[in-house]
């Protein structure tokens, strides 16, 4: 499960759920820019949960879906 390419989807997916988390809690009046990186944090956090639960129902991507390869 925690091979090469695992790893780098599990990051890719991470790193993008982040930085789109953080970009919109920027963008709405409120949240100080702490908040808004708490808020990229937890969704990156989240995102990285969401990708080894996968793994356990897919196949051994960070997808929840079986995707063939045909």
């Amino acid at each position: 499960m925690f091979n090469k390419a695992f790893l780098t989807d599990v990051a890719e997916r991470a790193i993008s759920t982040a930085i789109q988390a953080w970009a919109a809690a920027f963008a709405v009046p409120g949240p100080s820019i702490i908040d808004s990186v708490k808020i990229g944090a937890v969704a990156g956090l989240v995102s990285i949960a969401k990708a080894v639960s996968a793994s356990k129902v897919g196949d051994d991507s960070a997808s929840i879906c079986r995707v063939s390869e045909q």
